[in-house]
């Protein structure tokens, strides 16, 4: 889609057309601080423009039929679209490296790893990371956090919405157009505020949560991330016919899938390991066996590597499997070379 097109002031259109902006794809790895100062515009007008850009993109992907199906569109709208979306960040630079920007939206992402390894810690992290506003390069959005084991602790929460704010302030000085224009915003109560928190006790409420989540996200159309922590616990517990529990998973994961599509979103699933018998020999893999495999675009493996964490890449349809070591800290994750390291480690 040309910026000819796009719902923005002539003004504006004509200073993006002057500096060589003629498409939505050109517009895919700006920041509002150099667009602003590329135009010689105010941030907020700045930031208008890359909203404009991106509710564009998705609408048309979402509503236009370019082809003979309804609803179809070409693959240079999708790769359009794919360059101008926006990635969380997990909090370490190196993870964010190899999955290529962050977890990304429009995805279904597994989590998996032994007890201790940082899951949660991963998840709540993320759940505030999405909330970073767009001046500073984040969605600006809200997280909705599906608890299927009690392991969310709003405490912890707290203290990682503090180190998130610091992590901010450092990079983007207190006297920054930045931080002038969403200094309201960067308050941890307002990013608590900003998590949506669900505790499920049993598969069938786990069931009737995923269903309601269609009519919740319409209402809330500011939540960019959906996180099950963890999407197995009821299933291993309570389900005795395991033919019925594929059926029912897959039913799950093909709804998450949608809505992932349908509002923009990541949709992260974390989940426990199990043993299984291979080749003479009981080895450690993700629970809900080989078929669940396929119900996810992207899974990573969190692992020890000796003293250190390791996040290993097993699938992805975009990057290379890879690995990246990660700390979890007192204020969150943070990759080794991080301000943190001194900190507290966990």
């Amino acid at each position: 889609m040309e910026i000819s097109n796009l719902p923005i002031s002539p003004s504006i259109r004509s200073k993006l057309l002057s500096k060589g902006y003629t498409s939505l794809s050109s517009l895919s790895s700006i920041s509002p601080s150099f667009l602003a100062q590329e135009l010689s515009v105010k941030l907020e007008e700045a930031v208008e423009v890359l909203r404009a850009v991106s509710d564009t993109t998705t609408s048309k992907s979402a509503h236009t039929p370019n082809g003979i199906i309804p609803g179809a569109v070409t693959a240079w709208d999708m790769l359009s679209e794919e360059q101008m979306q926006r990635h969380i960040s997990t909090g370490c630079e190196d993870l964010d490296a190899i999955l290529g920007g962050g977890i990304h939206c429009k995805e279904v992402t597994e989590v998996g790893g032994v007890p201790g390894i940082g899951k949660t810690q991963l998840g709540i992290q993320l759940a505030v990371n999405v909330q970073i506003p767009v001046e500073y390069g984040g969605l600006g959005g809200k997280a909705v956090y599906i608890d299927t084991e009690g392991s969310f602790m709003a405490e912890r929460a707290y203290q990682i919405a503090e180190g998130c704010i610091y992590d901010i302030l450092d990079k983007f000085p207190s006297n920054s157009r930045e931080f002038l224009s969403c200094k309201e915003r960067l308050q941890v109560n307002n990013f608590l505020a900003g998590i949506f928190y669900f505790r499920i006790c049993s598969y069938t409420e786990q069931i009737a949560v995923i269903n309601y989540l269609e009519n919740f996200l319409t209402e809330h159309g500011d939540v960019k991330l959906v996180i099950i922590d963890s999407v197995t616990f009821h299933f291993r517990q309570d389900f005795d016919d395991l033919a019925q529990r594929t059926r029912v998973l897959g039913g799950l994961s093909l709804r998450l899938m949608k809505l992932s599509k349908m509002f923009n979103l990541a949709v992260v699933l974390l989940n426990q390991v199990t043993t299984k018998f291979t080749d003479g020999s009981f080895q450690l893999t993700l629970a809900l066996g080989d078929s669940w495999s396929h119900s996810c675009t992207n899974r990573i493996i969190l692992h020890w590597n000796g003293n250190e964490r390791c996040a290993y890449i097993e699938k992805s349809p975009s990057v290379p499997s890879a690995s990246a070591p990660y700390l979890v800290t007192g204020k969150g994750i943070r990759g080794i070379n991080s301000n943190f390291k001194r900190a507290r480690i966990m």
